[in-house]
């Protein structure tokens, strides 16, 4: 089952643009919406396409109670849909975002993409009472299972409403069930594009903000903070301060995503591991070819490939629809995880032909190949803007140097077991080069963490394994590297050790910032409305004891 049909024109003579408008003075929380959203679209126990959050701030009497209504926001911008390799995440004329479950494979990278939580992957049927009612039985979505999934602001009802001649936001049938349902009517559903509809007429006489606008989404939910003659006010920097971003009991504050856990991480360490070991060896094949006769490139690509394999192998266990993962091939022309899995793909095929007919060319094919990878792997995690700790513009900087660095240290390892391979003094100078700037990059990250968003959470994450990540992946290393430039020849042992904790210290930070330190970015209030006691009540209530 899809809802990705193509939309019908809501005019003869344009096309429209579905959103909403939600007033935050008229929200009362009752929860309403969600109800009728998980009725109209048949959701299982802990899934809720609509959510109403409960948010408390400020300090007595300056207290302030409100609801924001939360979910999908139809991005104009929307970064699920780019990231999707298969497909299954588009974007109709009319702007809104849809999916195929029938194209998805369950990957989560467009529920890591989306900043606003609006995505949901179940992998099990769950039951409301434990077993399956007859009703339940008779409702339920097989075709959701293990797939990604989100509100469609109720697009079958849209579709079949202007087939019908009916108006969206107006007829309730042809509303978007939380809309249609909302008892204060604090929701507004209609066609930005038409300048005479509701929501177009709210907009332009109410004060209002869209959640996250820095990220250059454009959300096509538009909150209003303005009540007659009750302007809004600006958001309190206490509002938004480490104590109130660092509790995890405040419904703004984002959770810890879990769609991609350990599984994810290992792929991109052993991923890293493997395509920087492929390009080290190149790179000091090309800089040393005496010391590099051309089979011993072989088995260095070799082991390579096994550490890139069994990393791939960790991301197809967490597939939800593993019998489709080949429908990762279908989006080139912006998936970085596709793109990711073509440059395997060439990796592979040259490798294999290589062990049979060894040559520079191929040589060169496999490191290319490999680098691709690597910078294929840098792209995916940065595109996860949902993360505030991925997205910041030095992670791809981040990912492939240390892919570089940890090649290097693997390297060493495997040398010691293959006598012909001769590194020499220039792989130690490159190591101590390599641990300084994998040090400074590190430094630099955490430096700028709360000024690139990333949330007191995540930095309590980061900043806890900082110690031992200098400690043992950038200063050990550096010392050994060092060290085996100050004795003759290739104290092989020093050397191992020091290729061993730089895989560590690479290991340790992909795996904190993957999965411990992965917060989601949460919600934010830049504009409130007048809604309290104090100095955030409504002007007609200033003075009153």
């Amino acid at each position: 089952m899809s809802d990705a049909a193509e939309a019908p024109n809501a005019r003869e003579d344009r096309t429209a643009r579905w959103g909403m408008v939600i007033d935050l003075n008229r929200c009362v929380g009752c929860q309403t919406c969600t109800i009728a959203c998980k009725h109209a679209n048949d959701l299982p126990p802990e899934v809720q396409w609509r959510r109403v959050l409960d948010i408390e701030q400020g300090e007595f009497p300056d207290v302030e109670r409100l609801f924001l209504v939360v979910g999908c926001q139809h991005c104009a911008e929307p970064p699920c849909v780019p990231v999707c390799p298969t497909g299954a995440t588009r974007q109709r004329a009319d702007g809104l975002v849809t999916m195929d479950y029938d194209l998805c494979i369950g990957c989560g990278y467009c529920a890591v993409a989306c900043p606003y939580q609006a995505r949901t992957i179940v992998h099990d049927e769950k039951w409301y009472f434990g077993e399956a009612t007859v009703q339940e039985r008779q409702v339920c979505h097989d075709e959701r299972l293990g797939v990604a999934n989100k509100c469609t602001f109720c697009i079958d009802r849209v579709d079949g409403a202007l087939a019908d001649g009916l108006s969206p936001g107006v007829d309730p049938a042809a509303t978007p069930a939380c809309a249609a349902s909302c008892i204060t009517q604090a929701i507004q559903f209609g066609d930005f594009n038409d300048p005479a509809s509701h929501v177009s007429g709210m907009v332009a006489a109410g004060e209002t903000f869209q959640m996250h606008q820095e990220l250059g989404t454009d959300p096509q939910i538009k909150y209003l903070i303005e009540a007659p003659a009750t302007p809004g006010r600006e958001g309190e920097a206490s509002d938004a301060d480490d104590e109130r971003l660092g509790d995890p009991a405040n419904a703004l504050v984002g959770k810890r995503q879990t769609f991609w856990d350990l599984r994810a991480a290992m792929n991109f360490i052993l991923g890293g591991f493997g395509s920087g070991l492929a390009v080290m060896a190149y790179l000091l094949s090309l800089l040393q070819p005496a010391a590099w006769p051309g089979h011993v490139l072989v088995p260095v690509y070799i082991v390579a490939g096994g550490a890139m394999a069994i990393g791939l192998f960790f991301v197809f266990l967490e597939i939800g629809r593993k019998l489709r993962s080949l429908l990762v091939l279908r989006r080139p022309q912006s998936s970085w995880m596709t793109r990711e899995t073509y440059a395997v793909a060439v990796f592979y095929l040259a490798l294999a032909v290589d062990i049979i007919r060894p040559s520079e060319n191929l040589h060169a094919v496999i490191a290319l190949a490999a680098l691709i990878f690597l910078y294929c792997q840098a792209r995916i995690l940065h595109a996860g803007r949902c993360i505030p700790a991925w997205r910041v513009a030095a992670m791809p900087r981040m990912l492939i140097e240390t892919g570089l660095y940890e090649g290097l240290g693997l390297l060493y390892v495997v040398a010691a077991s293959i006598p012909e391979i001769t590194i020499g003094p220039l792989g130690a100078m490159l190591g101590v080069l390599l641990a300084g700037g994998n040090a400074w990059q590190w430094w630099r990250y955490r430096k700028g963490a709360k000024a690139a968003g990333i949330p007191p959470l995540a930095r309590a994450e980061l900043r806890r394994i900082t110690p031992w990540l200098h400690a043992i992946g950038h200063a050990l290393p550096a010392l050994l590297y060092g060290a085996a430039l100050t004795v003759p020849g290739e104290p092989a042992t020093v050397l191992v050790a020091a290729g061993i904790a730089t895989l560590a210290g690479g290991a340790l930070w992909k795996y904190t910032v993957i999965v411990p330190a992965s917060y989601q970015q949460g919600f934010a209030l830049p504009r409130l409305p007048r809604r309290g006691s104090g100095d955030r009540a409504a002007p007609a209530r200033y003075g009153m004891s």
